[in-house]
């Protein structure tokens, strides 16, 4: 089973793709501490602007990355 784990639940978004026969596959991560530095903390409105334009490349890449199509994954965990 290939599972497709995304995490966004602050300041950076990540992607992974794991199989249950063969282990992890690949993975990507964008990081906001940059973005919100300035504000001393996170600002939930950017980050989750932030989250929605790099959820899809990230999970591209992870893709390519595992030489792999959407159709390939069995479930997805957010």
């Amino acid at each position: 089973m290939r599972v497709l784990g995304i995490e966004s639940s602050c300041d950076e978004t990540g992607v992974a793709l794991y199989s249950s026969e063969s282990g992890l596959l690949a993975h990507a991560l964008h990081s906001q501490v940059a973005m919100h530095r300035p504000f001393g903390g996170v600002v939930p409105e950017l980050a989750s602007r932030d989250h929605v334009k790099y959820i899809i490349p990230l999970v591209d890449t992870v893709l390519e990355t595992a030489q792999l199509k959407k159709t390939d994954i069995d479930a997805i965990a957010y």
